[in-house]
């Protein structure tokens, strides 16, 4: 992870990986674990079976991810894959100058931010942002108390900037790059109607509504001149934020409570676009978290999409988003506990309490290197009131790694049919080329295992030549920025 974005104000990138063209040596995962046979528990020996991902049948979902962006491309509704038009023609160039401002609504939180910006030469001045919390009352009630709430702390922020390090041109309105991760119709560049609620969210009033409606009349309603210039997701933001300071950027990633994709497509290639111009190049949201076909659905996969707020909807993202990884692994081992000696002749009752068990539970279990697996032991006993013994520790951990491993291969398969996308259009990696895949989330931030499954499986499924000019960029908290810039590319001024 070597290569880092330049900036002396925002520092967007942790850093990078760029595959070599050598085959590089099995790491390590868990090596406390891997030293013993493999289970001999039927129930984890059949889930494990049953999640497997070998590379044949990698290559066939990406081949089926590849059809439905093909179908969605060549009609609206055509496959699983919306392949939304996002009427982003044009991404920053660097020349972008004065103060705009961002706000990121995509799960349990929300951000908003301040940027000035200097042109070319001094690219971003000064940038403030906060992150709120959004209360679960919130996340279930009317758009009105959504949007009024978020409005009023927009009101808030902006009463609080410091004048001398945010200037805003005189006879200016403030202009708003509006980062709404959601599916959305769009309609324009500053406008679209919500498709539906994803991520633990059920606002009444809202779906078929104008989204940036929603929000620009709780401004005025606050008292705010504002206006939403520039209405996007969060991986078109991160795309756009990523290409401002390397322009190899040609895919955006959401890797963290939900996931999403997007990329830089050409407009030749969207039959859809007949009546539109053919010529430049264009941002296609894909949702790919809709994709449902061929995938390694379990028993437990089934339950849990039964009881999950959009049953039989999005089975992509339930596999592969950090969401709904630990609640996947809970019920696994509260069925293992019911039918066999996981815990003794004991079913903890926190084991039956849907989301006991999160993401980063499972990425502190597979972390865990000492010999006695200590650490499992622990989380076990904090979270879920188990006292269990070696045995017991390393079947959970195969849980993980099982699920984690499934979850990471499955979104390579993904990243991998967006790349052959791009290449069978543009010939970018086959020249040589090197071409950019901006990551933000944290599921690939904080879950190395995860992050190596999904490297393992582009290697798999690219091959090395193509692999090696591909590099996974890791883009943190971009999309703020990017929704920034977006607003000052399409500004009205």
């Amino acid at each position: 992870m070597s290569l880092m974005f330049s900036s002396p104000v925002v520092t967007p990138a942790l850093g990078s990986f760029t595959f070599s063209s050598r085959p590089r040596s099995n790491y390590i995962v868990m090596s406390a674990v891997r030293s013993n046979s493999a289970s001999t528990c039927p129930i984890l020996t059949k889930f494990q079976k049953d999640c497997d991902t070998p590379t044949p049948y990698l290559r066939n979902v990406a081949n089926a991810i590849a059809d439905d962006m093909r179908d969605g491309l060549a009609v609206e509704g055509g496959g699983d894959l919306e392949m939304i038009l996002t009427f982003v023609d044009a991404l920053p160039s660097g020349n972008e100058e004065g103060l705009f401002y961002a706000l990121d609504l995509g799960g349990t939180n929300f951000r908003v931010r301040s940027v000035q910006l200097g042109g070319k030469k001094e690219r971003v001045l000064a940038t403030e942002s906060e992150q709120i919390s959004i209360s679960q009352k919130l996340m279930i009630g009317t758009s009105e108390e959504l949007f009024g709430f978020i409005a009023s702390k927009l009101a808030s922020f902006v009463a609080k900037e410091k004048p001398g390090r945010f200037l805003l041109e005189e006879g200016r309105k403030r202009e708003l790059g509006f980062t709404f991760s959601f599916p959305v119709k769009q309609t324009s560049i500053d406008s679209g109607t919500l498709s539906k609620w994803t991520k633990g969210f059920k606002v009444s009033g809202m779906e078929g509504k104008n989204v940036v409606a929603c929000l620009n009349e709780a401004m005025e309603a606050h008292g705010l001149d504002m206006r939403v210039s520039a209405l996007v997701n969060d991986g078109v933001g991160t795309l756009a934020g990523a290409r401002y300071w390397d322009e190899d950027v040609m895919v955006g990633v959401i890797l963290g409570t939900g996931t999403n994709a997007c990329y830089v497509e050409q407009k030749h290639a969207i039959p859809k676009l007949r009546s539109k111009s053919s010529s430049g190049t264009t941002i296609i949201n894909t949702e790919w978290g809709g994709f449902s076909k061929i995938l390694p659905q379990t028993i437990f996969d089934l339950e849990m999409d039964e009881t999950s707020l959009n049953p039989g909807e999005h089975l992509y993202e339930k596999m592969i988003s950090g969401m709904y990884l630990g609640e996947i692994v809970r019920r696994v081992l509260l069925h293992m506990c019911e039918t066999s000696d996981l815990f003794g002749h004991f079913v903890p009752a926190k084991l039956s309490t849907p989301l006991a068990l999160r993401t980063e539970h499972l990425c502190k279990m597979q972390e865990d290197n000492t010999d006695d697996l200590r650490d499992v032991g622990s989380i076990l006993y904090d979270f879920l009131d188990v006292e269990a013994n070696m045995n017991a520790r390393r079947r959970v951990v195969e849980v993980c790694d099982t699920v984690v491993k499934r979850g990471g291969r499955l979104a390579g398969a993904g990243i991998v049919a967006i790349l052959e996308k791009i290449e069978k259009d543009t010939k970018r990696m086959g020249s040589g080329k090197r071409t950019v895949v901006a990551m933000d989330g944290a599921l690939y931030e904080k879950y190395p295992q995860y992050r190596q499954y999904m490297q393992d499986a582009l290697v798999e499924l690219l091959g090395h030549k193509l692999a090696s000019h591909v590099a996974i960029k890791h883009t943190k908290d971009v999309s703020g920025l990017g929704a920034a810039l977006l607003a000052a590319t399409n500004s009205i001024y």
